[in-house]
């Protein structure tokens, strides 16, 4: 009780020096990104928390609606598609400016320039050049020619031939055309992601890699960065002259980003007033729906996101499908999401959960060791007996001779998951050594590219997957296809073990990507699934995400999966009265 005490007094003082700031003439949101945000430009974003603040300074050509994630206008007014689905033109408004916001005294000016379909040309050909090095380029080679051009030495003498060949191509200033290798109804989807957004050219020209630090950085969403300094904190302020302030309800004039990667303190905040939305750490779970209170804000809802280990199949002793197979269905997830996380999660058997396009969660002839009994699945008991003979089989009997490291990224619940996981490991192999150890995250995700050297890396890391777009291809292909996706589990068609189940599984989402019959699709995502986490292994998904979040009473918020703050309400004068001033 006095770590608390004492906790809550060190944010009592730092709420302190965050007070002033408010003024009562402006509403001020205050919202905690829990890490650094690794980048704010559009062609280099991999992350959540990079990607949630650039939604709010970039405008999509599409956006995603918040019921049923299908496509709808945003910076594109409207767009017409031919048959079969390879050619995408957009017809974008007229009314967007780009806007340059003084850091020093936070007034947004309107620069005497549009939004144009050449500046959203420039967005996608900037993130494909392999100059970028953008990781995400992955999911705009659907575009004809993209592919080719993003895997271009740009030394070649074609390189800039092989630019103009890519699919995309500004028609006139307003209307903009892709052309798409194979048919892909999805891409209007594609069209929402912050890699299809337009880019500055002229900026990125003069400021380099700076372009997206405050003082230098252009925007044309709702918000515009004013400061950030670096690992703590963020300001974003109103942009006057976003046109579409008559549609929405929101009145928040700016935004305090906090970088606090404790939930416990996080948590201590928000009771403190200094958080208007605020986490639930794990061990807190319990407590926050008991109390009368903060029971009444919290919410807990399903989000199209799934909780994973992936393994570096390639190194050993992971690389030998017998062992992840083990060690997944060693995981009791039942006990994981009931006594540990405590937030509504499904237990996972497949990659994507079901509110996507092709998943085909909670099927039971997929890892069925992953679902208890009530689900159909094997329960947990016969799990670990068929964990417990693999093990032995590949030459790791109880565990003897296993030695294993697991990675996450700072984060106290993280590190609660992975210490129980390590305790089931443990309890079912007792001979084995499992080390875990963490890493910040914009490290981390370093450390885990397939460009970093395998003795760097850990055996098994621990990982999230959020939609892109709900569809399968930005799940089981983009992810995971060892030709055209990230495919940070290394699989390899040369594998001594799975390798023809590894080009089966290739072959199943380029063949899904190209086939139009959704009954069809789904029939071949069905198998990949299958493949990727039964037979191959390569992951061992733990549990389908729930969004568990606490929301100040003054604060009326829209649930979307990329924050929309623009369409937020808060009542700065309750908010003010609550925190004393």
């Amino acid at each position: 009780m006095k770590g608390a005490r004492i906790g809550l007094l060190i944010v009592a003082v730092m709420g302190l020096l965050l007070w002033p700031a408010l003024g009562q003439e402006k509403v001020v949101l205050h919202y905690n990104l829990g890490t650094e945000p690794p980048t704010a430009d559009p062609a280099l974003a991999e992350d959540t928390t990079s990607v949630n603040i650039i939604e709010q300074m970039f405008m999509g050509l599409t956006d995603l609606a918040e019921d049923d994630y299908s496509p709808i206008p945003e910076l594109a007014t409207s767009w017409e598609v031919n048959e079969d689905a390879t050619e995408f033109i957009f017809h974008l408004r007229n009314d967007v400016h780009w806007v340059h916001c003084d850091p020093a005294t936070g007034e947004v000016t309107k620069l005497d320039r549009l939004v144009t379909a050449y500046d959203v040309e420039y967005g996608v050909l900037r993130t494909l050049d392999p100059r970028s090095g953008s990781y995400y380029a992955a999911v705009l080679l659907i575009i004809e020619g993209a592919a080719e051009f993003n895997s271009a030495d740009p030394e070649a003498e074609n390189f800039l031939e092989l630019r103009d060949a890519v699919g995309v191509e500004a028609l006139d200033e307003w209307t903009i055309k892709f052309t798409l290798r194979a048919p892909a109804a999805y891409f209007l989807q594609i069209a929402s992601m912050w890699v299809a957004r337009p880019q500055p050219q002229w900026v990125i020209e003069e400021h380099g890699e700076q372009w997206i630090e405050p003082g230098n950085i252009v925007t044309n969403g709702p918000y515009c960065m004013k400061e950030w300094v670096h690992e703590d904190h963020m300001v974003m302020v109103k942009n006057p002259y976003w046109p579409d302030w008559d549609k929405v309800d929101g009145n928040i004039d700016e935004i305090y980003f906090t970088m606090v990667q404790e939930a416990s303190t996080a948590f201590a905040m928000y009771l403190n007033n200094e958080l208007d939305v605020g986490p639930v750490p794990l061990p807190e779970m319990d407590r926050v729906k008991a109390d009368p209170v903060l029971s009444k804000e919290l919410t807990i809802r399903p989000i199209p996101c799934t909780y994973y280990y992936g393994f570096i199949t390639t190194k050993p002793p992971v690389d030998d499908p017998r062992v992840r197979r083990a060690l997944s269905m060693a995981i009791d997830r039942v006990t994981l999401v009931e006594e540990v996380t405590k937030g509504g999660q499904i237990p996972a058997n497949t990659f994507a959960p079901e509110m996507i396009f092709g998943s085909a969660a909670g099927d039971t002839s997929i890892a069925p060791w992953a679902l208890p009994e009530e689900m159909g699945g094997w329960g947990y008991e016969r799990a670990v007996e068929e964990a417990r003979r693999l093990m032995a089989e590949a030459g790791y009997p109880d565990g003897e001779g296993l030695e294993l490291l697991l990675m996450h990224n700072v984060s106290e619940g993280h590190a609660r998951i992975a210490q129980a996981i390590q305790a089931m490991w443990l309890e079912v192999f007792p001979k084995a050594s499992i080390r875990i150890e963490t890493q910040e995250w914009k490290v981390y995700l370093t450390t885990l590219k397939p460009d970093t050297p395998i003795e760097n890396q850990p055996h098994i890391y621990r990982l999230g997957w959020c939609m892109d777009y709900p569809d399968q291809n930005n799940w089981v292909h983009e992810v995971f296809n060892p030709e055209e996706g990230s495919n940070w589990v290394r699989m390899s068609f040369d594998d001594p073990y799975v390798g023809e189940a590894i080009r089966r599984f290739s072959e199943l989402t380029i063949q899904a990507q190209m086939t139009r019959d959704p009954a069809e699709r789904q029939a071949l995502y069905r198998e990949a699934e299958r493949l990727l986490v039964d037979e191959i292994a390569a992951i061992a998904p733990i549990y389908y995400y729930t969004e568990v979040v606490l929301t100040k009473p003054w604060l009326s918020r829209r649930w979307h999966e990329i924050n929309h703050y623009e369409t937020w309400v808060l009542d700065m004068e309750a908010k003010m009265a609550a925190r004393g001033g």
